[in-house]
This record gives structure tokens, C-alpha cells and sequence, in this order.
């Protein structure tokens, strides 16, 4: 297995220049250039022009291509034009707040999505399989910004419940209990709405493997000697439908970080998926480029998670 591992890093490498190629040609198309906002009829053209000079933003495309790859190898991601920071601290400010968000919002996910999926394969056709079924529907069909704004408004501005931006108060002392609580509070919400927006695929993933498990013959077997129903479940049919689940478990663990551009952007929360919008409208391009090429990593690096999950959750898979 460890031969397969290195090789699948090793065919990373091809795929993330192909990908740095791609997006670095991509933003560089975009209509306009970061200062195209900032010019007034008050604005001097010849001091735009010589800030361009200056970051070498007149360089043939390769030039800036090739100066931008040798820079991100050491780490150096270039100046966001819009936040005047590097870039590298300013994604890792964000990719904290998401971080946070996601890892409260997929312990969420499963707490409701698991047991709900469980009830509904046990008691297929009953009352309560049907509602839950339902419920899936709903949360499936109903669009990320729909929702958002519901609960933004009703649960934000309406009853009061929760705040409706940001990631902490200001006032709140950091590295204090309240600090902490205070950020738990403004997760809670878009974590809430994030969490009933993923329940879907799992709650139908395990649903059919449970009732597709109650029809095998190993199933059967242990009715037959008399196995009380209670272990059949626990020891066979859950364990066996619990693999599906398992082969997500790597892209979930990446996602962390991806963060979501509808829920951070409506929420106002300040995540890698609300500066991924923002460097888009402001034309960003080094953040643009860097963000892109973390979120591509990101999947190659999940799948290749998935695979290792599944082989150890399930001894007769082996990555290949």
C-alpha cells in the first residue's frame, strides 16, 4: 500500500502544474486588472501604469507565470492588491475561521444524518421512514442561499437568536472563555444550516445499504441460528453500511478547508469561501491563483484519503 501511496503523490506533481497552468492563464483573461476599482477621473493613468511596472504585471505571461511558480515554491504567494497583505497569512486567517466552521458543521452532519439514517433502513416503510424520507427530499431540493436566507432572517434578524455576521465580537477579550464562546456563537448558525444541507447523502447512502444488508445471506445465517436481532444490527448490518460513508471520509476531512461561498458570503463569515468571492469581484489575482491551487490540492489529496480510509475500513478493498 505505501508503494501506491507515494506513486499517487508522485502523479500529483504532472496534475498540479497542469492545474497551475491553467489557472494562472485563466485569471490573467479576466476582463480588467486589479486596479480597473480604483480609477477615478481624479487618477493619474502614469501612476497606474508604474505600479504595474513595478509588479511586473507588463511582463510577457510566461515571464509572470514562471516568477509566480519559482515564488509559491518558497512559500511566497505574492500581495493581495485588495488587502495589502501577503498572502499566505491572509488565507491562513481565513482558513482558520473555516476550519472551524466545517469541523462543527460535520459533527453536526453525522449526528443527525447517521441516526436518521439508521431509523429509516430498520423500519423501512414505516411512519417514520417515510418522514425522514421526506425530510431528505426537502433538504436536497432546496437550494444553499434559500435556505440560508430563511434562517438568516428568521433565526437572525427575526427571533435574535444568533448574530448575522462576522466571527466574533470586537469588544470580546481574546484568549478568554467568552472569547471562545463567543466564537461558538457565531458559528453555530451557518454550521446549523451547512449541517442539515449535507444530511441528504448520507441519510440515502445509508438508508440503502441497510435495507440492501437485511436481504443477504450472511443475514439470513444469523436469523437462522436464533442471533437476536439487536446483535444482527450492531455487529453485521451496521458495520457493513457504514463503508459508503467511509469512502467520503477523505473528501469531508479536505473539505474542512474549502468552506462553503454561499453560507460564508450570506452569513457574512469570514472563511475562504467569502475571500474567494470577494478576490473574484476585486479581481485578486494572487489570491485568486492561490486559493484555486489549495482547493485542487485539496481534492487530490482527499481521494487519495478516501482510498486509505476505505482499505483499513474494509480489508478486502486494497488501493491499487
Amino acid at each position: 500500500m505505501w508503494k501506491t501511496i507515494v506513486r499517487r503523490l508522485l502523479l500529483m506533481i504532472p496534475q498540479l502544474i497542469a492545474l497551475s497552468i491553467i489557472v494562472f492563464v485563466m485569471a490573467k483573461m479576466m476582463p480588467g486588472d486589479p486596479f480597473t476599482g480604483m480609477i477615478t477621473p481624479e487618477t493619474d493613468p502614469e501612476r497606474i501604469e508604474e505600479i504595474k511596472e513595478e509588479l511586473g504585471l507588463n511582463d510577457p505571461l510566461l515571464v509572470q507565470y514562471v516568477r509566480w511558480v519559482k515564488n509559491a515554491l518558497q512559500g511566497d504567494f505574492g500581495k493581495s492588491y485588495t488587502f495589502q497583505r501577503d498572502v499566505a497569512s491572509l488565507i491562513g486567517e481565513r482558513a482558520l475561521n473555516t476550519f472551524w466552521l466545517s469541523f462543527v458543521s460535520v459533527i453536526l452532519l453525522y449526528l443527525i444524518a447517521i441516526p436518521l439514517g439508521i431509523l429509516a433502513g430498520r423500519y423501512q416503510q414505516s411512519r417514520l421512514d417515510k418522514f425522514i424520507v421526506f425530510y431528505s427530499f426537502i433538504t436536497y431540493a432546496i437550494p444553499t442561499f434559500v435556505l440560508s436566507l430563511l434562517f438568516l432572517y428568521m433565526f437572525g434578524y427575526k427571533l435574535q437568536w444568533f448574530p448575522t455576521g462576522g466571527s466574533v465580537d470586537v469588544e470580546v477579550e481574546p484568549g478568554t472563555i467568552q472569547y471562545i464562546w463567543n466564537r461558538f456563537y457565531h458559528i453555530l448558525l451557518p454550521a446549523i444550516t451547512y449541517a442539515i444541507l449535507g444530511t441528504t447523502g448520507v441519510i440515502q447512502y445509508l438508508r440503502s445499504e441497510i435495507i440492501d444488508a437485511k436481504t443477504m445471506d450472511y443475514v439470513r445465517t444469523a436469523k437462522s441460528k436464533g442471533v437476536p436481532m439487536r446483535k444482527i444490527y450492531t455487529k453485521h448490518i451496521f458495520r457493513n453500511s457504514f463503508i459508503p460513508i467511509a469512502a467520503f471520509l477523505g473528501f469531508t476531512i479536505t473539505g474542512l478547508l474549502g468552506g462553503s461561498i454561499f453560507i460564508e458570503t450570506i452569513f457574512g463569515y469570514p472563511g475562504m469561501g467569502q475571500l474567494f468571492v470577494q478576490s473574484i469581484a476585486s479581481r485578486d489575482y494572487s489570491v485568486i491563483c492561490a486559493l484555486v491551487m489549495l482547493y485542487g490540492f485539496l481534492t487530490l489529496l482527499g481521494s487519495l484519503l478516501s482510498d486509505i480510509i476505505l482499505s483499513i475500513v474494509d480489508p478486502r478493498i486494497r488501493i491499487e
